[in-house]
């Protein structure tokens, strides 16, 4: 398939945004070309808002380029690329089905703060203890896990699983394949049917391959991770 797409994204290791679309274009084997564009700070005068900053005003990734389209932000990006491909049925098939998994996507993509500020995905490295400490003290962070094995749980009763919305993965597992990174990275408490669809997810071809490189980065940035700095220091 020709490859005129191009996804700019950031370090694999710590970008769950750009995680969504790689994970989703891959999945569903439409072809792209791919661009990463190293995180090393985000104030205006880095080498990654230099980068990005031309083509998205908001300066952030991931950022599709098709043609001289440019799309940024991962849900208009999903739902750009369910307009493209609406042979490849990247939303669940049925109306309800396709409003639901919507507003699943819309929880993850603007809530669960306590989530993704105490748990922010870090792909290579062994965060059980920091997991541990922060279930311990961050009522937040409960809150939001109460919250999302409620939503996640439902969905896998409601339609059969083993993906969010019956048998064939779609933009909603896209959405939620770095929160099962991070509930993997930290070993936050789960259900049995959410650890059973989060192996699921990290068992998935396009996971791999997005977890393989993240490994191979070893880049670690001090602002991204600093309980590394602590445990070495």
């Amino acid at each position: 398939m020709p490859q005129d797409l191009t996804l700019y994204i950031g370090n694999k290791n710590y970008s769950s945004w750009s995680m969504r679309i790689g994970v989703l274009l891959t999945q569903f084997e439409i072809g792209f070309r791919e661009i990463k564009v190293r995180f090393d700070s985000f104030e205006p005068n880095s080498e990654f808002k230099k980068a990005i900053t031309p083509l998205t005003p908001v300066g952030s990734v991931p950022v599709l380029v098709d043609n001289t389209l440019v799309i940024w932000d991962s849900l208009a990006i999903a739902e750009y690329l369910n307009e493209k491909f609406l042979e490849r049925q990247l939303w669940p098939d049925g109306l309800p089905q396709r409003a639901r998994a919507r507003s699943l996507c819309a929880a993850i993509h603007s809530g669960f703060r306590g989530l993704r500020s105490a748990c922010p995905m870090n792909i290579e490295a062994d965060l059980s203890e920091v997991g541990a400490i922060a279930w311990r003290d961050n009522a937040a962070l409960r809150a939001d896990m109460h919250v999302l094995e409620g939503l996640l749980v439902d969905a896998l009763q409601r339609y059969g699983g083993p993906f969010l919305f019956g048998q064939q993965f779609s933009i909603a597992d896209a959405f939620y394949a770095p929160v099962v990174m991070r509930l993997n990275s930290y070993a936050l408490p789960v259900s049995a049917p959410l650890a059973a669809y989060m192996q699921h997810i990290t068992q998935l071809p396009s996971v791999q391959a997005w977890i393989a490189d993240a490994l191979q980065e070893k880049d670690f940035l001090a602002f991204e991770e600093p309980y590394r700095l602590h445990a070495s220091g």
